[in-house]
Parts: C-alpha cells; structure tokens; sequence
C-alpha cells in the first residue's frame, strides 16, 4: 500500500477544527509540497508510471525521459530526448569503425518475396502521364505553358519539413550506458562533453537530476537480450510487445548514432519492417488482423531472428558500459 507522504492527513481521521490552526501553532515543514523526495525514502507520491510524482514532474519540464536498455550485455540506463532536427546536430562518428551497408544478397531477400502484396506494387503511372501530353498544356508553338516555368507549390510542398528526431547521452557515436542511477547521476553532473548537452534544457536537467528519477516507465524499457530466443521459439510465441518496442529502440539509435546498417534493415518496405506491421496488425484483430496473421506464417522464425541478431550486435557494438 503506498504510504501517504508526510504532512498528508490519513483516512479516517478527523479535519484539524479552526481553533486548532491558530498561527501560534508550529505548521510541519514536511508538507507534501516541500517533501524533500530523498528524505521521504524516494518513495513520494507514486504513480502510475512505477515512479514518484516528483520524478515524473522532473521529466516532464525538462522534456527527456530515462530509459532501461537490456543487452547480452547486461541491463543499462541511459537518456532519450526528442528534439527538432533543425535544432540537433549530427554526431560526430569518424572515430567509430565504418558502418556499411548490408549486402542485398544475404538473408532478407527471400523474407521480402514472401511479404510482397500485389496490391502494395505501385503502377507507375507517370511514365502514361508522360506520354499522353494534354495539348491544352501546350501552346501554338509547341512549348509547354508557360505556368510550367512558374513555381511548382507542389513542389515546395514536398521539400522536406523540420522534424522531431531523437538523441542520446552518447559521444562519439557511442551509447553511454550505465549500470546503475547513481553513476548515470554522476556523470550527467560532471562537465564531460556529449552530445545530448545541446538541448535546450540541459543545464535544468543537471542541476536537478537526482539518483531516485532515475527510474523508466514500462514504454521506455527495452528488452533486447530477449528478443532473438523469442523469434526463434516460432510464431505461437511470438511476443508483439517485445518485438515492436524493440524496433522502435532499434530506430531511434540507428538514427541518432547513425548506424546506417540498422536503419536499412528497419527501413520501410524492408523485411523486419514488415514484420512489425503484421504485428501489429494481428493485435488490432478484425479481417486486417486474420491476413496479417497468415502473413506472419510466412515469416522464417530463423531468416527473423538473424535479421534481428545482426540489428542487437549492431547496438551491443557501440554501447559505451559505464559503471
């Protein structure tokens, strides 16, 4: 049963009258508004999350959330923020062995045979456009309109637009992982250099982290160390949970770190890609979820599980332990 915090009258007992309240009476310091979280045994108001209001309000204002990341490694902690791409800069990976891209030859190929639908094929239909010029669009002598000339909004439109990215407490293109709050804490306290510094709300996160914020709610915790033996016990157990939060750990780091192998096998249209779309449409049910499933018995539970061994060697690669 959570303990209510200090200063917070109990059930059942009974409102101070207002003789009783009289200023000449010492009022208790630990009320909950300034209930000291460490004092308090790190417990405060807990909430839904597995955490105290106190941490959950932390993470809110500073916009960034801790999160747990298990690897054949071990189990490590480290930051996630979301910021613009207008407002992050690249990480500097020149001192990280060359990240290649796969070989299009290897295992995926015949996964993405299997997975392909008819009716996902685009009809290029702009090579017909092409050739049956309206002669409207022309004029008398011969020449395109001249609106052709003219910007294209459509055009404009389709440049691409600023959007939310994620960052990592990593350097050099490693993850920094750490094994427990407390040297997660220490370091974030220290003036070492990294690259998740750049946020707007770095210097409030510093100045106020302490060891018991360091706790990541059940969306942000990641079991990657389970994912392979789950895919190779076959389609009858297959965990979706497991697997879709562990594609979406697996893109964000292969995008902030820039892991060019992992964010090609993840990349849309791809083979474990298509696999997370099936997952989860088997979850929704209905007749979108009765093909999806047909759609999973096509998948290799070995051809999947290699895919996802390389993706997890990837990331176990440039993780940087911290104790």
């Amino acid at each position: 049963m959570t303990r209510p915090p200090a200063g917070r009258r109990r059930a059942g007992e009974p409102e101070p009258r207002p003789e009783e309240t009289d200023e000449s009476v010492e009022i208790d310091e630990t009320d909950e508004d300034v209930v000291d979280e460490d004092d308090a045994g790190g417990n405060g108001d807990d909430t839904e999350s597995g955490r105290s209001a106190v941490a959950d309000a932390f993470w809110t204002t500073v916009r960034v959330d801790p999160v747990e990341i298990a690897l054949p490694g071990g189990v490590g902690y480290t930051l996630r923020a979301y910021r613009m791409d207008s407002e992050i800069s690249a990480p500097d990976v020149s001192g990280r062995h060359e990240d290649e891209l796969p070989d299009r030859s290897g295992p995926y190929d015949e996964l993405d045979e299997d997975l392909i639908d008819e009716d996902d094929l685009d009809h290029d239909e702009d090579d017909e456009d092409e050739d049956d010029l309206d002669e409207n669009d022309l004029d008398e002598d011969g020449d395109e309109d001249e609106d052709a000339d003219e910007p294209d909004e459509d055009k404009a439109a389709a440049e691409p637009e600023s959007q939310e990215v994620p960052v990592f407490l990593s350097q050099g293109g490693h993850l920094l992982l750490f094994r427990t709050p407390e040297s997660l804490v220490a370091f974030v306290k220290s003036n070492t250099e990294h690259d998740l510094a750049q946020i707007d709300t770095w210097s409030e996160l510093a100045g106020g982290i302490k060891a018991s914020h360091v706790v990541a709610v059940p969306d942000d915790s990641y079991e990657l160390d389970l994912v392979v033996n789950n895919l190779r016990g076959g389609h009858e157990v297959w965990d979706p949970d497991l697997l879709l939060s562990a594609g979406q750990i697996a893109r964000d780091l292969g995008y902030a770190l820039r892991m060019e192998t992992v964010v090609h096998s993840l990349s849309p249209g791809g083979a474990l890609d298509n696999l997370d779309e099936a997952l989860r449409a088997a979850a929704e049910g209905g007749f979108g979820g009765f093909m999806a499933r047909r759609k999973l018995k096509k998948i290799g539970a070995e051809t999947a599980s290699l895919g996802w061994r390389s993706i997890i060697g990837k990331i176990s690669s440039v993780v940087d332990w911290r104790d």
